[in-house]
């Protein structure tokens, strides 16, 4: 067949074209067989489940933080099935204190809601809100992961393997790119109403800010959940999804040398199916990820790799961050690149929207179900924040919530609204007595 400037031949241009690009990124980026470099890679349709890349997709590997999406789906099905609500309130147990980092920090005793604890564990990667949620939803963790390991089954999960609920190390918990693809694709399927908590970039507790482990929600356009994780046997993870247009995809990173690398390499999957739609009917099929041939071996061990002494800053066990290289260093592995500037793949400029407020203890009391929605999307009362306003006055307007940030990243991040100013009280009246002035005198002031 001849290429002439028809159909075909422009089809051909610009298959040889990307087929040369793809080579130009992959030496750039350092994208050797996983095998050799120790990585699982998956990239799939959320819709159809369509295979569009694996590798090493079916070796087992150790979730890290990742098994924070199995704990989210359980949380949501106890939801779905009443045992829960997200305002019923949870309190944090001596088990979830003694977790190890990274933790919200919280005392033994503390009580906070199940949205609050949903929103901590995702955004900040909180093991110990993991460990909350499963003791509110099973009564124990021991049960909640036979709660996971029951899901799985239901699922098709067929090499996971659970024992807690937030990914902490253990020779038992174990999982794949293939699973983990089944599990988030599920999530996205069963729970659209919970699409905005995957990608919430900050949370503000008091005035502690914490930023989503997962850079992707703010560096790659499109980028719209899910999860990360890390620990020294497992290197650096990610779940990711993006859209463009009415297409969802869903990339899975495993064994990374470092977080800036597990999103660049997310970043790399999202960007090749998105800029290649016209030419996927020249790609072989892979069929749909539940065909995926579990390979039976066992987990590799990344932590020579992940937290030896020959790495410039040793990584700490369950460091659950991106921010490790910086934006500098999550660029720079597109800089060598002859094809498109780094910025065309990724960039900084998703708009900032203001941390989403989360909080500790009861929900506050309602006078209709229009405030108590509103109260929801604002977060309500905050530790270390002042007490709520007294009914007689008109509360602020609510801060965007993960449900407004579509709209809101289209514009520049709002400051907070300026609390209102307390009432001065009224002058009282000159009859009153000198033990009832002493009295309301003493009365704090309104808050």
């Amino acid at each position: 067949m001849t290429h002439g400037t028809g159909r075909f031949g422009v089809i051909g241009t610009r298959f040889a074209w990307a087929v040369a690009l793809a080579l130009t990124l992959v030496t750039a980026m350092g994208m050797t067989p996983a095998r050799a470099s120790g990585e699982a890679l998956l990239l799939i349709e959320a819709d159809t489940g369509r295979v569009l890349k694996a590798e090493n997709a079916t070796y087992p590997w150790y979730p890290a933080s990742i098994t924070k999406l199995m704990t989210a789906y359980l949380a949501f099905r106890a939801i779905k099935e009443r045992r829960l609500t997200l305002d019923t309130v949870l309190t944090v147990s001596p088990n979830a204190v003694a977790q190890q980092p990274s933790k919200m920090g919280f005392r033994s005793g503390t009580q906070l809601t199940v949205e609050n604890a949903l929103k901590m564990m995702l955004v900040k990667s909180a093991n110990d809100m993991a460990v909350v949620l499963a003791e509110g939803v099973a009564g124990s963790v021991d049960r909640f992961a036979d709660e996971m390991n029951a899901a799985s089954r239901r699922l098709g999960m067929t090499q996971s393997s659970w024992v807690n609920p937030n990914g902490l190390p253990s020779e038992n918990q174990i999982t794949s790119a293939r699973d983990m693809a089944i599990l988030a694709r599920q999530i996205l399927l069963e729970f659209p109403e919970y699409n905005d908590y995957w990608d919430i970039q900050a949370i503000r507790l008091g005035k502690r800010v914490m930023r989503n482990t997962n850079s992707l929600i703010i560096r790659y356009p499109g980028a719209d959940g899910m999860k990360t994780g890390f620990i020294c046997a497992s290197g650096f993870n990610v779940v990711a999804t993006a859209t463009r247009g009415n297409r969802r995809l869903i990339a899975v990173v495993l064994g990374a040398p470092s977080g800036a690398v597990r999103a660049a390499k997310a970043a790399y999957m999202f960007e090749t199916a998105f800029n290649n739609t016209g030419l996927a009917w020249l790609s072989p099929s892979l069929g749909r990820v539940e065909q995926l041939q579990p390979i039976n071996a066992a987990p590799p061990n990344l932590r020579e790799k992940s937290c030896g002494k020959h790495r410039r800053r040793p990584g700490a066990e369950a460091a659950d961050d991106d921010e490790d290289e910086g934006v500098k260093g999550f660029i720079s592995l597109f800089s060598n690149a002859s094809g498109p500037k780094p910025s065309s793949l990724i960039s900084n400029t998703v708009a900032l929207v203001p941390p989403i407020r989360v909080y500790v203890g009861t929900p506050r009391p309602s006078r209709n179900t229009a405030v108590a929605k509103r109260h929801r999307s604002t977060g309500g009362h905050a530790e270390g924040d002042a007490a709520p306003l007294p009914k007689s006055r008109p509360a602020a307007a609510p801060r965007a919530h993960a449900a407004t940030k579509a709209s809101a990243r289209r514009r520049s991040a709002i400051p907070p609204a300026t609390p209102l100013p307390a009432t001065q009280p009224k002058p009282r009246a000159k009859t009153k007595s000198r033990a009832s002035h002493s009295a309301a005198s003493a009365r704090p002031p309104a808050q």
